[in-house]
């Protein structure tokens, strides 16, 4: 029974896995610390939407046995626009996971460092953290093993763990469940809480993960009787993730006070009131949630670059172990030596602000094509909630743009 259970998860859990990060971990945390239970709503819609999404990019990938990149790059016959559209998608994904890597190498630092505190090698007159060294070796060691199999069963371990330990942190917390329950489908809006909303959804609808779920999908499926597992898959794994990021909204909501910035805070903040039991389930989980993120945003810009440069060969192949390689690199590079490229990641920003909402509309419009799914095109209730999700994105685009440009439209 239970083998039969894990044998038909992966994908779906490794799309968790990627949108539970430590950006994710803080901006929960700081939901939590700021406004309690009443903006749970708000992950309850980010799930919902993530789902829609995510389900459409799965189908997308058993039925056409095709990448995301690699469906709109044939599909797009204009010369000009499937240009734009290949050196938009390279720009977002892979420039923007290069200089987000080392905000996710840092979530698993923070982690350790409350467990062990900090480790720091002075060489050359610079101060290197051994910890973000050994979460890049840790990365690095199981994406070149090359064996999807081994690379899924690795993260789910690592979901599961992540998982627990933000569930039992929220637990110990002895909550108000009536209130959770309000937090959850009573839809408030506090004053001051309008950019963290924006900020959850935006934090859970993922750009880069529609690209990782076509890919790893057709790795692990290729009939089209598993649709239906696929489908399981997709809504049970999402699902999870939505409740450890709805966790972290509830552990941080039994904080009254004190200084908390991210979840290292938060777990420090809460062993004098729940105990070292607490703050040690809190930081695994931020560890966990850090590699894990490591791992998927290297392994989905790879996944890209293939698509785009019509690639053939597989996990092991040069070309696709120097795209993970590099971005790896770059973000133990930048994480070791404490280095932000702000450049680089205002520019991974406008090019993601204008990408969500692209590929949405292109998802959107590849999903109703008969030449490319046959009898597996979207519903008319499909094609409904895709809508107001378009809409949701254009609006999120909009305001990553007004973030970076300071045009205070929001």
């Amino acid at each position: 029974m239970i083998k039969n259970i894990f044998k038909n998860i992966g994908p779906g859990t490794l799309v968790a896995a990627a949108f539970i990060g430590p950006g994710t971990v803080t901006l929960c945390t700081l939901a939590g610390v700021n406004f309690g239970f009443n903006l749970l709503w708000a992950m309850v819609l980010s799930i919902l939407a993530t789902i829609v999404l995510q389900e459409m990019a799965a189908r997308l990938g058993i039925i056409s046995q095709k990448g995301l990149s690699e469906v709109i790059k044939s599909e797009i016959k204009n010369p000009i626009v499937n240009q734009f559209m290949m050196l938009l998608i390279l720009s977002a994904i892979v420039v923007g996971n290069a200089s987000y890597e080392a905000g996710n190498i840092s979530g698993g630092i923070l982690g350790l460092e409350t467990i062990f505190g900090k480790s720091v090698l002075e060489f050359g007159g610079f101060s290197v953290n051994m910890m973000s060294l050994l979460i890049g070796a840790i990365a690095f060691v199981l994406l070149y093993i090359g064996n999807y199999k081994f690379l899924e069963k690795a993260l789910i371990t690592l979901v599961l763990l992540m998982s627990v330990s933000f569930i039992i942190t929220a637990i110990v917390t002895k909550p108000n469940i009536l209130e959770i329950l309000k937090g959850a489908f009573v839809p408030k809006s506090p004053e001051g809480s309008l950019l963290t909303i924006i900020g959850l959804i935006g934090t859970t609808v993922v750009p880069y993960n529609l690209f990782l779920h076509a890919s790893l999908v057709k790795e692990k499926w290729s009939q089209k009787e598993d649709l239906k597992a696929v489908r399981k898959d997709t809504i049970v794994s999402i699902v999870l993730g939505g409740l450890v990021s709805m966790a972290i909204i509830i552990s941080a909501a039994s904080i009254s006070s004190g200084e908390v910035n991210n979840a290292a805070d938060l777990a420090k903040s809460l062993a004098p009131l729940y105990g070292d039991f607490a703050k040690y389930f809190l930081a695994l989980g931020l560890f966990a949630a850090g590699i894990t993120s490591a791992i998927t945003a290297p392994l989905a810009a790879a996944y890209v670059a293939k698509g785009c440069f019509g690639w053939k060969d597989g996990l092991k192949s040069k070309k696709f172990r120097f795209v993970w390689a590099t971005i790896l690199l770059l973000g133990v590079a930048f994480s070791s030596f404490g280095f932000k490229p702000i450049e680089i990641i205002k520019f991974a920003q406008v090019a993601n602000g204008i990408l969500l909402p692209v590929i949405a509309g292109v998802l959107l419009w590849v999903v109703n094509k008969k030449g490319v799914l046959g009898d597996f095109v979207n519903s008319k209730t499909q094609n409904v909630l895709g809508i107001i999700i378009l809409v949701t994105t254009i609006f999120l685009g909009l305001r990553g743009l007004d973030k970076v440009f300071g045009f205070n439209l929001f």
